[in-house]
């Protein structure tokens, strides 16, 4: 399997579809949904509003114009994603293939800049280094996205870029520049990691290089917007956390 290595300020992560599996809970809350919206096509908006904020979804799907009942029924939807995602037996809110393990990768190399042991930072929990070296910049709510990190298991993130936090979502620039910009480093020194041909997009045009994933979309919509890599999950790639930055080696199948 051949591999590339390079070296980065900071890290970028998408959360849905890259550091997590929500799918059974979006299918459910858009199934919730079509009862008051009957003339929504479930099956179509799935195929591509991944990685759009709900906000902008409601907009462009159900016909919603006033900025109050947007909030009102994204905040509803996002909640229902929790409650609806281990409904009917579905699987619920849970990890993606290798994250949990480069995530505990990750907690062995971050060693080196705790007191002891004690002090690490286990899955779920936060961490603390002498400079921000990761993020999470999503498209949910803030509501949301810490109910999913919790569910899911994933480690707090030095910076958390929520969809409250822009004013133009992905495919825009706006959470990635400002995820640069809360942890001090330039944009262009940064790698991001999606799985959503808008959240690629959103990527390349802040200017950071892009690894997309296999996860939530066919391989054709992720090659025409051309990532720097594509694979399939978080099992191809590997950390080092270094004194200035992060070591990343992508292995390409």
């Amino acid at each position: 399997m051949p591999s590339t290595t390079f070296t980065v300020d900071c890290i970028l992560f998408d959360m849905d579809g890259t550091l997590v599996n929500s799918t059974a809970g979006v299918e459910g809350a858009w199934d919730l949904f079509k009862q008051t919206y009957p003339n929504i096509d479930v099956e179509d908006i799935l195929s591509s509003s991944h990685g759009v904020r709900t906000i902008d979804n409601l907009r462009k799907h159900c016909g919603i114009t006033d900025a109050d009942e947007l909030e009102r029924e994204a905040e509803r939807f996002e909640k229902a994603i929790v409650t609806t995602s281990t409904e009917n037996g579905r699987a619920g809110i849970v990890l993606l293939p290798g994250v949990k393990a480069a995530f505990e990768q990750a907690r062995s190399l971050w060693a080196r800049f705790f007191l002891s042991a004690d002090d690490l930072p286990q899955i779920g929990s936060a961490h603390a280094l002498p400079h921000p070296r990761w993020a999470i910049c999503t498209s949910a709510t803030r509501d949301y996205a810490s109910s999913a990190v919790r569910l899911a298991g994933v480690p707090v993130p030095d910076v958390f870029v929520v969809a409250e936090d822009v004013v133009n979502g992905k495919p825009h620039p706006d959470p990635y520049l400002l995820g640069a910009t809360k942890c001090g480093v330039k944009p262009e020194n940064c790698v991001v990691f999606e799985d959503a041909p808008a959240g690629v997009r959103s990527g390349q045009a802040a200017g950071c290089k892009t690894i997309g994933f296999l996860t939530t979309h066919p391989r054709s919509q992720m090659e025409a917007v051309k990532p720097d890599f594509l694979v399939q999950n978080m099992s191809n790639i590997s950390f080092k956390l270094l004194e200035t930055g992060v070591e990343i080696t992508v292995n390409v199948e």
